[in-house]
């Protein structure tokens, strides 16, 4: 059973789905990643595309994150969300976007919004990593100080990440897959999208 690991909503169970549609985040790795982040959490925006179960993005807010954005198109999922949310009383610091991430990247860009942390963890393999990553450059989602964490297979590939103006700052290696921090490579000022390839 999966938990919160520490904050206010701590040792709360909470639900995960069926199958193999999502694959949740032990709780072992997700101690090790948010002490990793833990100077970031306190008043951050979150944002926690392909949410699955909304673990990442509630533990976050648990542990004093200001906002969550979860980003998921599994209606199963979306409800294990919304149902994990109430049980920790955290919705009011949420909001639940019922769609896939590139369709959600699209309708937050241009409102004004920065968020802190970006994390996701996208079905392994698929090439999801590098589509996200490209359609991030065309947004005005996030700024230098933005970090970005992408859980993958351990085998993915992110040399290609410069080419889109970003820098891995650390890499975290675990059994079968790892974590990647990311930022943008140039100071806010200088980076400019419009000649930014969208591809690898």
């Amino acid at each position: 059973m999966m938990r919160v690991i520490a904050g206010t909503a701590r040792s709360l169970p909470l639900k995960t789905i069926e199958g193999k549609d999502t694959r949740p985040t032990t709780d072992r790795i997700k101690e090790t990643l948010f002490n990793m982040i833990q100077l970031k959490i306190p008043e951050a925006v979150v944002l926690d595309l392909f949410s699955g179960s909304g673990a990442i993005g509630i533990e976050a807010l648990s542990r004093g994150a200001k906002e969550a954005y979860f980003v998921e198109n599994n209606k199963a999922a979306v409800s294990c969300i919304r149902d994990n949310l109430s049980f920790t009383k955290l919705n009011n610091q949420a909001v639940v976007m019922e769609c896939d991430a590139i369709t959600a990247l699209r309708r937050l860009n241009g409102k004004g919004k920065i968020f802190d942390i970006i994390f996701m963890d996208p079905p392994y393999n698929k090439g999801w990593e590098q589509q996200i990553l490209a359609e991030l450059c065309q947004t005005d989602i996030l700024d230098k100080d933005t970090t970005i964490i992408i859980e993958s297979a351990k085998e993915t590939d992110f040399s290609g990440a410069c080419q889109l103006g970003f820098q891995i700052e650390k890499q975290k290696e675990y059994k079968t897959n790892k974590h990647v921090y990311l930022c943008l490579s140039r100071a806010e000022d200088t980076y400019e999208t419009s000649n930014i390839p969208r591809q690898f």
